[in-house]
């Protein structure tokens, strides 16, 4: 994984830097839809994603900079890009909060301990919707239900390893490179 910012990212910074391809510590939306496309998205929704994704975060990540075109993402200021109605396993720093992770599963995890359903998952973006935050309600429930669709198992199951591995980054490495081997 690369770290354009050294050792000292945050896992949130870790989370995005995936997407940044060219490793230049901005994301396009060029970029954000080769990444969506390299773990498995298809075109319409990757397409989809990378709009709502830069749309709603190119401006939180570039504080006193004017609006600009490209819709870029700053890594270094993505904390800025965090909303409501999420799990609170990032704490406002982009730092990982083992605890609210840990609460994800204690919580909703009814079937199986370390997985979610879909059924459950939808319980848990329920349980964590802040009245009146269409906004950050639309972001979790995207961020999430993605997550979901790209990685859930053959049962249906989003495991509990999975979902931590997508807070740092690393499961979007691990899925890039599977799928480049199974192209192969």
């Amino acid at each position: 994984m690369p770290e354009a910012f050294g050792n000292n990212m945050t896992a949130l910074q870790k989370h995005v830097s995936f997407f940044d391809r060219n490793h230049d510590g901005i994301i396009f939306p060029n970029e954000t839809l080769e990444g969506l496309m390299a773990l498995g998205s298809n075109i319409t929704l990757s397409t989809a994603a990378t709009a709502l994704i830069h749309t709603a975060l190119s401006q939180k990540t570039r504080p006193g900079k004017p609006l600009s075109m490209l819709f870029p993402i700053e890594i270094e200021n993505i904390k800025g890009g965090k909303h409501g109605s999420d799990s609170g396993a990032y704490d406002n720093e982009g730092m990982f909060v083992e605890s609210k992770f840990e609460e994800i599963f204690t919580k909703y995890a009814v079937t199986h301990k370390d997985a979610l359903t879909e059924g459950e998952l939808g319980a848990m973006l329920e349980g964590n919707k802040v009245p009146n935050d269409v906004a950050g309600s639309v972001a979790a429930s995207t961020e999430w239900k993605m997550l979901y669709n790209l990685f859930k198992d053959k049962d249906g199951l989003l495991q509990k390893q999975t979902v931590k591995d997508s807070f740092d980054g690393t499961l979007f490495y691990q899925m890039e490179k599977k799928n480049n081997n199974n192209a192969k």
